[in-house]
């Protein structure tokens, strides 16, 4: 808490306003675009890789909440003022930093597997901004940023030479997503069962538990969706800059309104449980890992099509 409040006497506006923007670098929804991009248009492996670690990551990150129930510094200290701007995404408990782990996962696992170093150097400073942010706002300690960091860093450099080999061994990502199920159906009944400890605080383990549902739905998800795409669709990721553009914009835009889309009927249907975070986040996945992919063929064409044109003008 010293140290934070060290940080409160370097507030200015601009700063609160700039660090309010870095910290959402850390959000689901970078996360996925950023893996999606990979896995839709640069390579499957590397896209698999970076879903794959983002959300064991989160699965021990959550577990972690769960099992400590830290809560925020500024419940720590009510005297202690936060940067408002970050309270309303700061859900759950503090310990340890999602936003810390989401983006040490995502841009730590492209830090791995690139071969540029301005790249890699980029992607780092990325990590590192965001970790700060999130002390600077307020909403988590150094301990809580910390042991994101290292959790999401153990990550990727003990899953990437597994991925690597995963074009010789395909079954290395069965076993993985297999194993990925596995934690989360057991995290999901830890959730459900295990019985609050003395200092936790009900609606912060009430996020723990809806988010063990989405994680159950994802994992679920992205073992069908590789085991379909092995046997059955083996799409190619590759096409000119115009089709690429066009299944990036238009496939994120499909698979967002799934995630929107389905939230209130699911929940309706099934009176308000968790279970249709797990259907939504499951069916997420299988649009943007099946069904989305099965029109990469025609974006191919569509985007041949587009460069001839561009460079063979009608005279």
């Amino acid at each position: 808490m010293e140290f934070l409040r060290l940080l409160v006497n370097l507030r200015t506006p601009f700063l609160d306003a700039l660090f309010g923007a870095i910290t959402y670098l850390g959000d689901e929804t970078l996360f996925m675009i950023v893996a999606m991009v990979f896995f839709w248009c640069v390579e499957k492996r590397k896209g698999y890789f970076l879903l794959f670690t983002g959300f064991c990551g989160t699965l021990i990150n959550q577990f972690l909440k769960m099992l400590f129930c830290v809560p925020r510094p500024w419940l720590i200290d009510p005297s202690f003022p936060i940067v408002e701007n970050a309270r309303a995404a700061a859900t759950g408990y503090s310990f340890p930093s999602g936003h810390t782990q989401n983006i040490t996962g995502t841009f730590g696992g492209i830090a791995r597997f690139t071969g540029r170093r301005w790249l890699r150097a980029c992607a780092i400073a990325v990590v590192l901004l965001v970790a700060f942010s999130r002390m600077y706002l307020g909403v988590h300690t150094p301990l809580d940023v910390g042991v994101s960091l290292v959790i999401g860093t153990a990550l990727v450099l003990l899953l990437w030479p597994l991925f690597r080999r995963a074009d010789e061994r395909p079954g290395i990502l069965t076993g993985l997503f297999a194993a990925l199920l596995l934690g989360t159906l057991a995290f999901v009944l830890y959730a459900e069962l295990a019985p609050l400890p003395a200092n936790a605080i009900p609606a912060f383990s009430e996020h723990g538990v809806k988010n063990a549902y989405t994680l159950l739905g994802v994992s679920a998800g992205l073992l069908l969706a590789h085991a379909l795409d092995t046997r059955f669709i083996r799409f190619d990721p590759r096409a000119p800059f115009a089709g690429q553009l066009l299944k990036c914009v238009l496939g994120f835009a499909l698979v967002m309104a799934v995630r929107a889309g389905l939230k209130a009927p699911l929940y309706a249907l099934l009176g308000g449980h968790y279970a249709a975070d797990a259907i939504r986040y499951f069916l997420m996945v299988l649009v943007g890992g099946v069904l989305w992919p099965l029109t990469f063929r025609f974006w191919s064409r569509l985007g041949r099509r587009s460069a001839e044109r561009t460079s063979h003008p009608a005279a």
